[in-house]
């Protein structure tokens, strides 16, 4: 009890204390007032800031462009860690296993400033790698605005996000693969079973409580900060492509840091987490029910 003592005391100032701030989401937060006084003598207006909130075009927009955003990385690159540690597990050189492994991981720690400067001079239309390629070899007669142009940032946005993450994400595969009784697959030799049998029968049979249970904490925050999007969006921004970076996180920094309207900012975030309970419940809910995997 007194080990875990300190773990508790964490969890209460750090995750629940502060849900006591909500409260200046149904009030009009006066920071004139003090910290204090701000937070009990500012005035009442009830759901006002959540009507403010599903009227404003730029919110609706936002919110969005999270969702769809999300839909990207859930379905393209939700898969790719669990292919990826499927085919690191078949390989039999263990150097050379290893080298891909280490290599796969590097990208996870590069802060998304590094990665975004790593973007812009990819893209770039003057002196970027990917034109200067494109306009080399006459694939294109002028140089593209990769990164001024809507419908180019999704890709990019998804692109960037696999690669800076699948090596990282795949290390809880990795874990529960080799898990997997060695025997198994040995007795699947012995009747004759290809490595695509065993995968099919014996690996994905094997990892899939895991896959579930990620699938739906990953559900579960499709609106919430995920996937690196703030850092990026953030960062991408400019006045051409705002239309489509634009997303809840960033919205919220700017209504609540740039314009210091503390109290709607407040509001849109408790409507995310609201939607994050929601969508993580259904999904466990739908998870028992078809699979007979949840979380509770």
């Amino acid at each position: 009890m007194i080990l875990v003592l300190p773990v508790i005391l964490w969890m209460i100032i750090f995750n629940y204390i502060p849900m006591l701030g909500l409260v200046i989401s149904f009030k009009e937060y006066d920071p004139y007032l003090g910290p204090l006084e701000g937070f009990i003598k500012s005035r009442w207006v009830g759901f006002n800031n959540f009507a403010e909130a599903f009227t404003d075009k730029y919110f609706i927009s936002s919110l969005w462009n999270t969702i769809y955003y999300s839909i990207l990385n859930l379905v393209i690159g939700f898969p790719i860690p669990i292919i990826f540690a499927i085919l690191l597990n078949e390989l039999t050189n263990v150097r050379f296993k290893k080298f891909v492994q280490t290599v796969s991981y590097l990208p996870h720690f590069i802060s998304w400033v590094f990665v975004v400067g790593f973007i812009y001079v990819l893209f770039a239309v003057d002196n970027g790698l990917l034109n200067g390629l494109l306009l080399k070899f006459n694939l294109t007669e002028e140089a593209i605005p990769f990164l001024a142009t809507p419908k180019y940032v999704p890709p990019i946005v998804v692109l960037f996000n696999i690669w800076k993450s699948f090596g990282w994400n795949s290390i809880i595969y990795i874990a529960a693969i080799t898990n997997i009784d060695p025997t198994m697959y040995e007795a699947a030799t012995v009747d004759g079973a290809k490595r695509f049998a065993k995968i099919w029968y014996i690996t994905l049979p094997s990892i899939k409580p895991t896959v579930v249970i990620l699938l739906i904490f990953s559900i579960g925050s499709m609106i919430s900060p995920n996937f690196g999007l703030f850092e990026q969006m953030y960062l991408l921004t400019n006045p051409m492509i705002q239309d489509v970076t634009e997303i809840v996180d960033t919205y919220t920094y700017k209504m609540g840091i740039v314009l210091s309207r503390y109290s709607y900012a407040t509001a849109v975030g408790l409507f995310r987490s609201v939607v994050a309970v929601i969508l993580l419940t259904g999904a466990n809910f739908t998870s028992k029910k078809l699979t007979g995997e949840s979380l509770f």
